[in-house]
């Protein structure tokens, strides 16, 4: 019965999801605290009883093999069929003395491998997983005896985990569930600097050539990519991958309208959906404005990485959104081969007037919930599971996991864990993102906190370095939803009101900006989405957010 009703809920849940981590005595390893990330580590004499006494240290030396289960990341999956087989795995393992037999769903299946995984019953021992996202919350995933709460499990064994919530309240509160349960070991930022990872970007050698500066306002903007257009034969001046959610999502032209597409913390205090509201339709009059002017990709609703990347190298586009990284420095490596002078520019969150500090902005939770390891109900040892997770806290596994082995991956000059040549410069011609994967976690996230300095040399040219902080400009903290956890009940009754109102906007958001639909509607949009129960979905964001406040 528990595996119908379960497979049955996940399964409804993860359509949804679509769309929107056993004892010894004083440990001989260091503690991380909060100041790690910035590479101001402390010791911590935090300390754990060993049920039969004795002092416990690393390496372990029970011979256990562990299950793990966790999606293959892609930069990973380039070069290793399993994480098993990379240098930073067989370091973990070579360095805690636990064997791990990491289990890998097929590339781009995880959330119906988790569904038929939980459904079946025989759980490995670890599933690292975005927990916020199971049906009905963490909490629900306990009650459903697939997980394990790990209160108990981190006083006993994780005195580095321990030490590090000790000393980041804020992070402490937001892997509990209502209830007070631990449920995670943890992905974490370190540093706030690490948060803002999205924004806008555009080319500085057009820039330059047309006497312009960065824009600032949405009428700098326009002038940009009118001239990109009509003096650069920029075919479509601005583009975007349409198709990936987060960018929809983070738009930093609705920003400038104090808008978001989807729920956001109001200056009341209370959770918003911007969609509905008028700057939302400000917003989307400008866009249909640029689109009718062909200053926006006119396949806008198509758009994938491959034709944007195609389109932002080839000169058909001057302006797009994405990450540093995996953005800004993969099209700046392929246009500058054919074209030395090609440079993109970090732009930050336009306003409507200069001068204006941005209100809101991209920025994600130090525990972003993108990725963390529970331990499941189906793990008989969960003292040599708690002990393996822990290390990753310590002074050693943090360093293990953000920059790898040293001598071989990093050394450390001047203090400073600086990444080798055989990292950045491979010899078989990886490129950086998967030649870092190889040996650390830290571009990729895990159980783990994620240390700035691994993004200091991971941007290798000047205006990547200057992406973050630019992006960084705004206010959007005190507009970030932390955390939140609905009940069961809410949260399936959630999903059928958010799928309905989520499909019908971003329907609607299109016919918009295509002119299929004329913004004289708006008032009409706004209440059909009213009637497909907003009320209700505020009144349930507002009561989860109640009761994260109250923790």
């Amino acid at each position: 019965m528990f595996k119908r009703k379960l497979l049955t809920m996940v399964t409804v849940t993860a359509t949804v999801m679509s769309l929107l981590a056993g004892c010894s005595g004083p440990s001989k390893e260091t503690n991380t605290n909060g100041d790690a990330a910035s590479g101001t580590q402390k010791e911590s004499t935090e300390s754990s009883e060993a049920g039969g006494g004795g002092e416990f240290s690393y390496p372990m030396t029970s011979g256990k093999t562990l299950t793990y289960w966790t999606g293959l990341n892609g930069n990973v999956s380039a070069n290793f069929s399993n994480l098993g087989d990379t240098p930073f795995a067989k370091a973990w393992m070579e360095q805690t003395g636990v064997q791990i037999e990491f289990q890998h769903p097929p590339a781009g299946q995880d959330q119906e491998q988790f569904s038929l995984l939980l459904a079946d019953g025989n759980l490995p021992d670890m599933i690292e997983y975005p927990w916020m996202t199971y049906p009905g919350g963490p909490e629900k995933a306990i009650s459903d005896n697939a997980i394990i709460p790990l209160n108990d499990v981190f006083e006993k064994y994780c005195p580095n985990l321990m030490a590090y919530l000790k000393a980041n309240p804020d992070i402490d509160k937001m892997i509990k569930t209502d209830d007070g349960n631990y449920y995670v070991f943890p992905f974490i930022r370190g540093d706030e600097s690490l948060c803002n990872t999205i924004g806008l970007m555009l080319r500085q050698d057009w820039l330059k050539e047309l006497n312009l500066e960065v824009p600032t306002t949405i009428e700098e903007w326009h002038t940009v990519l009118t001239k990109f257009k009509e003096e650069k034969g920029a075919t479509s001046p601005f583009t975007f991958e349409y198709t990936m959610p987060v960018l929809t999502e983070e738009n930093p032209f609705a920003y400038a309208y104090n808008t978001s597409k989807t729920f956001y913390l109001n200056s009341d205090g209370k959770v918003h959906f911007g969609a509905v509201e008028d700057g939302y339709k400000q917003f989307l009059t400008t866009f249909a404005q640029w689109y009718k002017e062909g200053l926006i990709d006119q396949d806008l609703a198509t758009l994938g990485k491959d034709q944007v990347s195609a389109e932002m190298t080839n000169g058909s586009s001057g302006a797009t959104i994405g990450w540093a990284g995996s953005t800004m420095g993969v099209l700046i490596a392929a246009a500058t081969a054919t074209d030395p002078n090609y440079m993109l520019q970090a732009a930050p969150v336009p306003t409507l007037k200069k001068g204006d500090f941005p209100e809101m902005g991209q920025i994600e939770n130090r525990y972003p919930n993108q990725g963390g390891v529970a331990i499941t109900t189906s793990c008989k040892d969960i003292e040599t599971a708690a002990r393996l997770l822990d290390y990753a806290y310590s002074d050693t596994g943090h360093m293990l996991f953000n920059f790898g082995v040293e001598g071989e991956s990093y050394t450390m000059v001047d203090g400073y864990p600086t990444y080798t040549d055989k990292v950045m410069k491979n010899a078989d011609g990886w490129p950086l993102a998967q030649s870092l994967s190889a040996y650390i976690r830290g571009n990729y996230n895990g159980p783990f906190v994620q240390d700035k300095r691994y993004l200091e040399q991971y941007y290798t040219i000047d205006t990547q370095k200057e992406a973050n902080p630019i992006w960084g400009k705004h206010n959007g903290k005190a507009h970030k939803i932390p955390p939140i956890t609905p009940t069961s009940e809410e949260s399936q009754e959630m999903s059928v009101i958010m799928n309905e109102i989520n499909t019908y906007r971003d329907e609607m958001a299109l016919k918009f900006i295509f002119g299929e639909e004329s913004l004289d509607k708006f008032d009409d949009y706004v209440k059909t989405i009213e009637g497909m129960g907003l009320d209700r979905a505020l009144e349930i964001e507002n009561a989860a957010l109640e009761r994260y406040n109250s923790r």
